[in-house]
This record gives C-alpha cells, sequence and structure tokens, in this order.
C-alpha cells in the first residue's frame, strides 16, 4: 500500500511512502512525471550498490530515492551532494567515505546510488538503522530499535536536504571535504592504483598522491588500507 503526499516546498515534489518494494530507485524513476518524486521505504527486495552490486536490508532499514530531472549541463558530483545531505539530515554524526559509502567508526552503516538515464537523475540512500547482529564490517545507526515508523522521518529529511542543495549553486565541497574520511587515508584502487588521498577536487574527484605524482579519480570503488 502507497501513501503518496505533495511536498509543498519552494521546488515542490511528490513523496510516495510504500512498503517493501523491488527497488526504490526504479520506482522513482517510473512514477516521475512533471514533478520530481521522492520514494520512501522499509526495505527493498532488489536493492542494489554501485555498479549493480546487490544490497542487503538491516532488520530495521531505510531505502529513499529522489527523482528528478537536472538541466543538461549540470555536472556537479550528485553522489557527493547526496553525502552531504546525509551528513545534515541524519540523527548521528556520520563519516564519508569517497565516493558513496557512509560510516560510523569506520564501519559501513549505509551507501549512496545515482544513476543518470534519459534525462533523469536518481539519488537513493540505503541506511541501516538498526541491526542486533550484523555481519562483520556493517553497522547501523541506532544501539536499539527505534520502531517501525523511523524511516519515514529520516527519509523525508534527506530528500528535503537533497533538493535543498540541488537547488542551491555549487555543491558544498568544503562541507563534504570536512566529513570525508577518505581523506589521508592510504587507499588503493582497481586496477593496481595505490596511494595516499590527499584531496576533494572541486569538481568531486579524489585527488590521491602516488609515486607517479598527483592523480585525479572520477569515479569507482576505492579501499582504505588498513594498518
Amino acid at each position: 500500500m502507497s501513501d503518496f503526499t505533495k511536498n509543498n516546498m519552494a521546488t515542490p515534489y511528490f513523496q510516495i511512502f510504500t512498503g517493501e518494494v523491488p527497488s526504490t530507485q526504479d520506482l522513482a524513476r517510473e512514477s516521475i512525471k512533471d514533478l520530481p518524486v521522492v520514494v520512501i521505504a522499509p526495505s527493498q527486495a532488489r536493492g542494489r550498490g554501485r555498479a549493480g552490486a546487490g544490497w542487503e536490508n538491516a532488520p530495521r532499514a531505510l531505502a529513499v530515492s529522489a527523482a528528478w530531472r537536472p538541466d543538461q549541463d549540470d555536472r556537479r558530483p550528485f553522489s557527493l551532494m547526496a553525502g552531504v545531505a546525509a551528513v545534515r539530515s541524519l540523527p548521528v554524526a556520520i563519516d564519508l567515505k569517497w565516493p558513496n559509502d557512509l560510516l560510523i567508526g569506520g564501519v559501513k552503516v549505509g551507501g549512496i546510488l545515482v544513476e543518470q538515464s534519459g534525462g533523469v537523475a536518481v539519488a537513493g540512500m540505503g541506511l541501516n538503522l538498526f541491526w542486533p547482529d550484523p555481519a562483520e564490517g556493517i553497522g547501523a545507526i541506532h544501539d536499539s530499535d527505534p520502531g517501525d515508523e523511523a524511516h519515514r522521518a529520516i527519509g523525508a529529511l534527506w530528500a528535503a536536504t537533497f533538493f535543498e542543495l540541488e537547488r542551491s549553486a555549487g555543491w558544498s565541497a568544503d562541507e563534504y571535504r570536512r566529513s570525508c574520511a577518505t581523506l589521508g587515508q592510504e587507499i588503493t584502487w582497481e586496477p593496481n592504483g595505490r596511494g595516499i588521498a590527499a584531496g576533494i577536487d572541486d569538481d568531486g574527484s579524489l585527488l590521491v598522491e602516488t609515486s607517479a605524482g598527483v592523480e585525479a579519480i572520477h569515479a569507482g570503488a576505492v579501499r582504505h588500507v588498513r594498518g
């Protein structure tokens, strides 16, 4: 069962509150017409991460996706903007692992996914709200169960914050840098890259000091090298 509401902001959008769905990303894309659309659900059966990787739901979770039609000349890093929206809107302090992971104490509690095609962009966030027995390296933002309605408030606040950023000039690069746990870390990336993450460029790329000089990484997964 779905609950459709219209958000009366400066740039209005429709919110769809629903139960488990195959994918909030797909439903948001399918539902967009004249206005942007936000889909908020407690879980998704076929959620996906970067490069099509599967997404495992926590017992208490949030899946939220925002679909809109960006200007065709807008080249801002929407995935990093979605991370800034998470820092601003979540009820706990989080760190950002470039380009799309949400961390608490170095443990992943959520992730960001942005997909664009056919003039439509969809920014999504998957977040573990409570997970009493998670797999190694995975956590949640709450130590106790926040209840079965918590995902609604958090998802709606994240979406409103993201659209506020999307309507603003720039993309709050300095704010992202302050929350980025990747900076200063030794990292590796495919196929055989290795270096020290030294900065975030104004276009959102990760600047890495390597033995051959500074290299800019524009997309893809990086791994923090554990000491």
